[in-house]
């Protein structure tokens, strides 16, 4: 059987690995944007939905490698308290040059004085695999939660220290990657496209 061979349209190691971990029942090759290009392409990313963007970076990665399956995935994190902020410019909150630290001190002034019960927000994933031209598949996942005002736990990456899931006590930063597949957002959208993919595959 032969191997499938997908480039993931990020440079998220943090990323890479959960797509490896969460795809490891496919037989799929998986390489990411820093195994093709040097130095990393910045993907300008100007849609207005999760959706838009995921489709633009795996748009770019088909026609850049000639045609190799590109799967993108945008995703990020609404809060009610600032009207869906950050959304989809999650990854760059804090203005250029954002980091995650950067990312999380931001939110944790922005929500400063926000009581716990008005803390509610989201993880949206949207995924879209691109395997032809003008062929597209896509996938979204949501993960409820609240945001806390410290963060706690150094697993995961980006907002997970400060994100605690519904049900739970503790932060995507210090559940087990095994715990956050099974609920994450991520998670749900990939295994949305699980099937599918399966298909296609075999």
């Amino acid at each position: 059987m032969m191997t499938r061979e997908i480039i993931i349209a990020t440079g998220n190691k943090g990323k890479m690995k959960e797509f490896r971990e969460l795809l490891s029942g496919i037989n799929v090759s998986l390489s990411s944007l820093t195994d093709h290009w040097d130095p990393m392409p910045e993907i300008e990313e100007n849609g207005s939905t999760f959706y838009e963007n995921a489709r633009i970076k795996a748009d770019w990665v088909f026609e850049r490698s000639g045609g190799v399956w590109a799967l993108a995935d945008d995703s990020g994190l609404e809060v009610d308290a600032l009207g869906g902020a950050p959304g989809v410019l999650s990854a760059r909150f804090s203005g250029r040059g954002a980091t995650s630290d950067s990312n999380n001190k931001k939110l944790v002034d922005s929500l400063h004085g926000v009581p716990d019960n008005l803390r509610s927000a989201r993880f949206k994933c949207v995924l879209v695999l691109k395997t032809a031209p003008d062929t597209y598949l896509s996938a979204e996942g949501c993960c409820e939660g609240r945001i806390i005002s410290e963060a706690h736990g150094t697993k995961g990456f980006g907002y997970d220290p400060l994100f605690v899931p519904e049900g739970f006590d503790l932060t995507f930063g210090q559940i087990s990657s095994e715990e956050k597949h099974r609920i994450s957002h991520r998670g749900a959208a990939i295994a949305a496209l699980y099937g599918k993919l399966h298909e296609l595959i075999n």
